[in-house]
């Protein structure tokens, strides 16, 4: 096998990787800290379409509508369905379930190029 057609399936094979990393980064900068999850479940159809289910608890509605709202501003993160809401009636909190659409390059792999890049150093050279 020539070393082209082995950088092409390793590049097929990382072109196919999940890399959900950039999608916790969205959730961390957009949810409320009054909001968790306590379950996610990521799915990726054969068409590339990528979904996510999950469930959690917000403090109060007010939390969970703040949440919604945050949502709204991503639009890397669609069609986002709170649902199964019930309150906690001892604290007033409320579990939810949670389902959306993600936008495929919010959980593809993208290696950073400068992860391992060459720093320049710095010196003297003298001429004679």
């Amino acid at each position: 096998m020539k070393l082209r057609d082995r950088l092409n399936i390793g590049q097929t094979h990382l072109h196919h990787h999940l890399a959900p990393s950039e999608f916790f980064r969205a959730l961390e900068a957009v949810l409320p800290s009054t909001v968790r999850f306590s379950e996610l479940h990521l799915t990726v159809d054969t068409t590339g379409n990528a979904k996510v289910d999950g469930s959690g608890v917000a403090k109060s509605f007010n939390a969970l509508s703040a949440a919604s709202a945050a949502f709204a501003t991503d639009s890397r993160i669609k069609d986002v369905i709170f649902s199964k809401m019930t309150i906690n009636r001892a604290d007033g909190s409320v579990s939810f379930g949670f389902s959306a659409t993600l936008d495929p390059k919010l959980i593809a792999f993208t290696p950073d190029i400068t992860a391992g890049s060459v720093q320049p150093t710095t010196g003297t050279t003298t001429t004679p």
